[in-house]
């Protein structure tokens, strides 16, 4: 028996729409690295881009469970001596680009490489309700369906 392996052309990509309100940072990002991978297929190709595309909405009410949202520190380096900078998780959900908590998440439970990167490009995240590809018709995919710890209410 051969082992199967897709090629581009039998590659087919649907959109998804996650709304991220309610549901925890670390289920939801797995979820999301899943199906960029295209784990959930068949057809999946470890060095293929085989995956889907994402569009996550409501990423500033996302939750976090226990006190990461305090105690969490994302840390980032200047370039220059003495330059580290941190910003703990309710920071950065207060701050201009909460949506980056969200991308953060899902970039570190991707490869790191260069598949990696391309497949980040089929995430889209939003802050806001509002999103700028309705013409691509995405799917909704309710993740706090697929399990009952996927969603906080408090």
């Amino acid at each position: 028996m051969k082992t199967y392996s897709a090629k581009p052309s039998e590659i087919n990509k649907k959109w998804y729409l996650i709304d991220a309100e309610d549901l925890v940072l670390g289920r939801m990002a797995a979820v999301i690295a899943r199906m960029l991978r295209g784990k959930h297929k068949p057809m999946f190709t470890p060095n293929m881009d085989c995956g889907d595309n994402i569009v996550v909405i409501n990423a500033e009410k996302v939750k976090l469970t226990g006190k990461k949202l305090t105690d969490k520190v994302y840390t980032r380096h200047t370039g220059y001596p003495g330059g580290i900078r941190t910003r703990t998780a309710d920071g950065i959900l207060a701050g201009k680009r909460p949506e980056q908590l969200v991308i953060r998440a899902v970039e570190r439970m991707l490869p790191h490489g260069p598949l990696g990167r391309r497949q980040m490009k089929n995430l889209k995240v939003f802050s806001g309700p509002e999103h700028s590809h309705e013409a691509q018709k995405p799917e909704a995919l309710d993740v706090a369906a697929m399990n009952h710890k996927n969603k906080r209410s408090a």
